[in-house]
């Protein structure tokens, strides 16, 4: 193996801070020199576009394909993602080869102690329409605005009275060393994104010595967890466009998956939880949800 391995990364605080977390469990891994792994930023078409909805411009692709393309041109060895960006459907070349332990997948709500003590007809920023969802489900009297950027941006949009509140995710603020900003809101209130709070790290399939490498950084009950919760996705065919929440908890020898999906305003959600031991089982799921959905509900996830 050629070093230093260079580590394809997002160029947002919040990216480095993950491509550090990266760094570390590898040299801990495996008792490697400082300057064995370069950090190598890639400006993403994500991080360019930041007036429109993911929807409108490309989808998660945007926070990927720059990534992608440097993996296959060699330009960088291996890559970091948030797994809640990362597309289901990913090219054969690239292997998602390890996850970090998950961190906290909750959403918290900065403004308002509560989405029950937001002020009457409040104005809440996300780019979300998960999250646009279960607000509205919670609270139809809320207006959504768009919100995007990374945290500093979207605190700062807040600051200046965009908005009278925003949701960010914990694992997020955490590993901003953030973790007191807003109120975390109960997973019974506001199920998360799937995958949510999980690191994961992409090669090309066919490094088989760098895939080894990663190997011992896998978290294994954290890639369980992802890749039932990315099953459920895929069987949806859910895109940037779907209200859909998930997660996945170990259970005894299985896990057990909750899930809903939401209309556009929250008005109609169908929701449910299942043992499962992969993809069959998650997929099922999805398939439940769907057949209880009504037919417009169903039309924003390709049934």
């Amino acid at each position: 193996m050629r070093f230093p391995l260079r580590l394809g990364t997002r160029g947002s605080p919040l990216a480095l801070t993950q491509a550090r977390m990266v760094l570390a469990a590898l040299r801990a891994a495996h008792g490697w020199a400082e300057d064995a792994i370069e950090i190598v930023t890639v400006k993403t078409s994500g991080d360019r576009i930041q007036d429109r909805a993911l929807a409108e411009v490309g989808g998660k692709a945007l926070w990927t394909k720059e990534l992608d393309r440097a993996l296959v041109d060699g330009d960088i060895d291996f890559a970091v993602h948030s797994m809640k960006d990362v597309e289901t459907i990913r090219p054969p070349e690239i292997t998602i080869a390890a996850m970090l332990p998950r961190a906290d997948v909750r959403d918290r709500l900065i403004g308002a102690d509560s989405l029950a003590e937001l002020p009457e007809k409040a104005v809440v920023g996300t780019s979300s329409p998960r999250r646009a969802a279960q607000v509205r489900r919670e609270r139809p009297d809320a207006t959504i605005t768009l919100f995007r950027g990374n945290v500093a941006t979207r605190l700062g949009k807040l600051a200046a009275g965009d908005a009278d509140a925003t949701l960010l995710a914990a694992a997020g603020l955490e590993r901003l060393d953030q973790p007191d900003i807003g109120a975390p809101i109960p997973l019974d209130e506001m199920l998360p994104a799937p995958a949510q709070g999980a690191v994961g790290i992409e090669t090309l399939t066919d490094n088989a010595e760098l895939r080894a490498a990663l190997a011992p950084v896998d978290h294994a009950p954290t890639s369980a967890c992802v890749r039932v919760e990315r099953a459920f996705l895929l069987a949806l065919h859910a895109d940037c466009r779907s209200p859909v929440a998930a997660l996945a908890l170990v259970e005894g020898d299985g896990l057990w998956l909750r899930a809903e999906i939401l209309n556009e305003d929250g008005s109609e959600c169908v929701a449910g939880e299942t043992m499962v031991s992969g993809d069959q089982g998650a997929a099922a799921l999805a398939y439940d949800l769907l057949a209880r959905a009504s037919p417009a509900l169903r039309s924003l996830f390709g049934a």
